[in-house]
């Protein structure tokens, strides 16, 4: 799921990203999990309006 939102949203291809730095990759998938994080939450809390 990581490598098909970095490609879709990020416009990195698995290639290059498979050949950054581990730390790099980290970052990369970590800033992604936030994200999707933070989409559930405002996902959530605009269901309870409902």
């Amino acid at each position: 799921m990581l490598a098909h939102v970095a490609l879709q949203k990020l416009k990195i291809l698995p290639s290059v990203l498979n050949e950054l730095p581990q730390k790099e990759r980290a970052f990369i998938y970590g800033s992604i999990m936030y994200q999707a994080e933070k989409d559930d939450k405002e996902r959530k809390k605009l269901n309870n309006k409902v």
